[in-house]
């Protein structure tokens, strides 16, 4: 049950491959960073700090997962594409990533590479991606928001977790054989309950920010404030 954790340790994968998926990530990370600096301003710089913060903090809350025997918390993949967008939220989730291994020991060293494209890259690229399709077909209320936030945080973390199962099929240090596929099953089950809460999380946190400063919100940049209920007063409506 070991493999289950997101965070992948020291000689789950075999070097080689850990060491492909290192100097993706460091490709990955070095485009993130070209392309989060066109969008850094005055507002987004200290945002991004928050969020890498506001993710380091909240993952360190885990919540019990009964039906497989783990916990989960949150990953912030969606959440930071949400708020600073899919550049600067893969850096954001990297720098905690980074930090819980070296500091923490979440997750193993060698291992990095493969656990920041699962979760830095892939998860918060997913997110994105359906951030923007649901953002372009639903309401753009609070109710269409909290809805964007939860499906693209619960989906996001479904794909993340089969990043590692790819990872094992290439350099997995166990021969599963066919037990491979039971994995993913396992993984995708655990994940999805773990996607459940995260999406709460993130719907919750997104839909608060928008609604005192829908600006600070990466992903409505260019679309109309979230509209916020109208409040009657004495002979109309403030």
């Amino acid at each position: 049950m070991e493999t289950l954790a997101m965070h992948i340790s020291n000689g789950i994968i075999n070097g080689p491959v850990a060491a492909v998926f290192a100097a993706l990530a460091l490709a990955a990370l070095t485009v993130c960073v070209l392309r989060g600096r066109r969008d850094l301003d005055d507002r987004l710089a200290p945002m991004a700090g928050l969020v890498a913060a506001f993710i380091f903090a909240v993952q360190m809350l885990n919540f019990p997962i009964f039906t497989a025997g783990v916990s989960g918390h949150l990953l912030g993949g969606a959440l930071a594409a949400m708020l600073v967008g899919p550049w600067v939220g893969a850096l954001c989730v990297s720098v905690v990533l980074i930090v819980q291994a070296l500091v923490f020991g979440d997750g193993g060293v060698a291992m990095l590479g493969l656990n920041i494209t699962n979760m830095a890259l892939i998860g918060t690229a997913a997110a994105y991606l359906l951030i923007a399709v649901l953002l372009r077909v639903l309401p753009r209320t609070p109710a269409g928001l909290a809805v964007t936030a939860f499906v693209s945080a619960m989906l996001s973390v479904l794909v993340a977790s089969q990043g590692f199962i790819l990872q094992y099929w290439l350099g997995g240090t166990t021969d599963l054989g066919s037990n491979l596929a039971g994995l993913a099953g396992t993984m995708a089950t655990a994940h999805l309950l773990i996607g459940i809460g995260e999406g709460l999380i993130t719907a919750t946190t997104v839909v608060t920010v928008a609604k005192v400063r829908p600006d600070l919100v990466y992903a409505l940049r260019g679309l109309r404030p979230v509209a916020a209920p109208a409040v009657g007063v004495a002979g109309g409506v403030r």
